[in-house]
């Protein structure tokens, strides 16, 4: 057990270490660009290393094994309040470590060749090691307390990571949007766990699920809709989603890691953690898939009018985080944690893939301007790109399996995911309206499912199909393909490991009906469902395998439907007049999600104005007339009362004793009295 100690010791501590090693090397190290190398070496092995020791623990566990806490002290211990610094490993735990620990090796590793000409490069590393160290903590974490320490570091880590290049305002604000919309749902989050505590005077997740009857009904349903706001936040759904797409100013690998892996997965991994709780409350987990759907059509739509490479991207990632949540809705925790799994792997690929492109476009650039050619264009534009798979092999094919993944197409992963995903849908709800709601929700699902094979091949078409537009946009940029090349080794081996993965990954969840329905006997090969079985509380499926069928033909159909739209209108070099076809399909429609449906402006409108009007038309009267005044005037009354009594203080010693003797009298009077 000590053995098992320390070495679960190093999955938490070598991350911190990385950060404190690149920290100060940064900081007090002459000519640390001498050192690049060896900086990115540190960084990555101590993502590596916790990922090993991950998958040992994994391999020395099973479905039935049970939760192992590692306590390491007391932190706080203030009345009745207790709270450890303790970790927990089980299925679900050890699960997210591997996805954190590994993915984000992955990304360390490209950031190696992505980051090489940053003047910020041992600060880069830094963040992510520190990012790494809380994510961990989120996952790891045995109590509420821990998983917020986790929770709150990782929201401090992205508004480091979102505003890495702080010289450029844009990027700055996006930093300060995604950290203040954050602080909205984490303040739900606090005001649950203190309603948590007030009911079972602990934050230990033994404790709170072990007494779920001590919590009534009113309770059960404020504190898992308050759970969910918190997760709205941090895992970008309706209203506190628009944080997400502004942060890809940050660097590509930063988006790849925060946005697509980890960080917003936390609110998934909180609500299935939780997961007992929730299914005591029908109303809230109605709540949880109505917002998850509206999240995942919302943000498809607004993605298909998108030029901006990583701006599709992200909202891809708003919309599959939706996908999941209506899963979590439905009752299907695990559906929603394996969609979690494939997830990281497609869209960490994507998001790398775009980084690949960006690098090639901005080297294209940095060439024109050396042959005295001043083409200023955005290299992150999809309508400045075309062409780019015969100068990018390994980019485009890795790009293109996990376009093929998202879209949902089998045997890849997303396939496995998505489905499951829509089938729990169709098979949750209690009672006529639920069933109807949650038939709705499977329609709305199956809408978004088309639309996310439609922009992500559009996507993808654009970019890597057709002949290469730059030239045919700004006239000094023709011939400027021969500028372009593909990646480094460093950037393109974490491309096809995740390609890899994304291929094989929906494996893990292979719906036990399909085995069933050739056997007639029952099947047990959803390996995901096996291992999370003693941990999410998931509703029992009990569709026939007939509707089973059913439903995963509709699913594939659609997902097919929306490649061949998609191939019929933007597999040739005419994206603008295929974009200009869909605005005028859809008229006024297709202008509001150009517009991101105004949502910024709304709350804008609604929101930041009228606070600042208040603040400074109401609040900033009242700070000056009324609490200066008070200060002022008590600052005044004590000026007065001093400038009285240093009369008394006349430096003469007869007066002194004049007053002394006055003193003794008056006392003796009132003795005797």
């Amino acid at each position: 057990m000590e053995s098992a100690s320390a070495l679960f010791t190093l999955i938490i501590a070598l991350p911190l270490l990385g950060f404190l090693i690149n920290g100060i090397t940064g900081l007090f190290v002459e000519n640390y660009r001498t050192k690049k190398q060896l900086i990115g070496i540190i960084a990555n092995t101590m993502v590596f290393i916790p990922f090993v020791i991950a998958v040992y623990f994994f391999l020395n566990m099973n479905a039935e094994s049970e939760a192992v806490v590692f306590k390491l002290f007391t932190w706080m211990d203030v009345g009745t309040f207790s709270v450890d610094f303790a970790y927990r490993i089980d299925q679900l735990s050890i699960m997210m470590t591997m996805v954190v620990t590994g993915v984000g090796f992955l990304i360390h590793l490209y950031s190696m060749g992505y980051m090489a000409d940053d003047e910020g490069y041992w600060k880069f590393f830094a963040y992510l090691n520190l990012f790494i160290f809380a994510m961990l903590n989120l996952v790891l974490g045995n109590n509420l307390l821990l998983l917020f320490l986790g929770w709150e570091g990782v929201g401090v880590c992205s508004y480091l990571l979102i505003g890495f290049w702080y010289t450029d305002m844009a990027k700055s604000d996006a930093a300060k949007k995604a950290f203040i919309y954050n602080r909205i749902g984490d303040f739900a989050f606090l005001i649950a766990m203190f309603m948590v505590f007030q009911t079972v005077g602990s934050l230990s997740f033994d404790v709170i699920l072990g007494n779920l009857d001590a919590f009534s009904s009113e309770y059960t349903f404020m504190i898992g809709l308050l759970m969910f706001i918190g997760a709205t936040g941090k895992s970008a759904q309706i209203p506190l989603f628009v944080w997400l797409p502004d942060a890809m100013a940050g660097p590509t690998p930063v988006s790849a890691l925060i946005h697509a892996a980890t960080m917003v997965t936390s609110g998934i991994y909180l609500i299935s953690r939780m997961s007992p709780m929730y299914v005591l409350s029908p109303e809230v987990m109605l709540i949880v898939a109505v917002i998850g759907a509206l999240t995942a059509i919302v943000a498809a739509t607004i993605a298909i009018t998108q030029n901006d490479i990583k701006s599709v991207l992200a909202y891809s990632t708003v919309s599959q985080l939706g996908y999941m949540f209506l899963a979590l809705g439905a009752g299907g925790f695990t559906a929603a944690m394996f969609h979690v799994v494939t997830h990281a792997f497609f869209k960490a690929c994507l998001f790398l893939g775009s980084g690949s492109v960006i690098h090639a476009m901005h080297h294209v650039e940095h060439e024109l301007e050396h042959d005295g050619k001043h083409v200023h264009f955005d290299p992150q534009d999809m309508r400045n790109m075309g062409g780019l798979r015969k100068y990018m092999p390994s980019t485009y094919k890795t790009f293109l399996i996990s376009t093929i993944a998202i879209a949902g197409i089998p045997p890849l992963a997303g396939f496995f995911s998505k489905d499951e995903v829509l089938a729990m849908t169709a098979n949750a709800g209690a009672g006529e309206f639920g069933q109807y709601m949650y038939m709705a929700l499977w329609v709305v699902g199956i809408i978004t499912a088309f639309l996310t094979a439609f922009y992500m091949f559009r996507l993808t078409l654009t970019t890597f199909h057709g002949e290469f537009k730059l030239g045919q946009r700004f006239k000094e940029a023709v011939g400027a393909e021969k500028y372009l090349h593909e990646s480094p080794a460093t950037m393109t081996i974490p491309l096809w490991t995740l390609a890899g993965l994304a291929t094989v990954g929906g494996f893990l969840g292979v719906p036990n009906f399909i085995v069933e329905t050739f056997t007639h006997e029952e099947a047990h090969i959803n390996l995901l469902h096996n291992w999370l079985y003693n941990i999410t509380a998931d509703y029992e499926l009990t569709l026939s395998h007939g509707i089973e069928w059913a439903l995963m033909s509709a699913s594939i159909i659609i997902a097919i439907a929306g490649v061949f739209t998609a191939f019929k209108m933007y597999n040739s070099n005419q994206q603008e007049a295929s974009d200009a076809k869909l605005a005028s399909m859809f008229g006024g429609l297709y202008q509001t999600w150009k517009d991101k449906y105004n949502l910024d402006e709304v709350y804008e409108g609604l929101i930041a104005r009228p606070i600042v009007r208040l603040s400074d038309k109401v609040l900033a009267v009242f700070d000056m007339k009324v609490v200066d005044g008070i200060v002022n005037a008590t600052a005044g009354t004590v000026r007065l009362f001093g400038s009285l009594f240093r009369y008394v203080q006349t430096g003469v010693v007869s007066s002194y004793a004049l007053a002394f003797v006055i003193g003794v009298i008056i006392i003796l009077y009132l003795m005797v009295m």
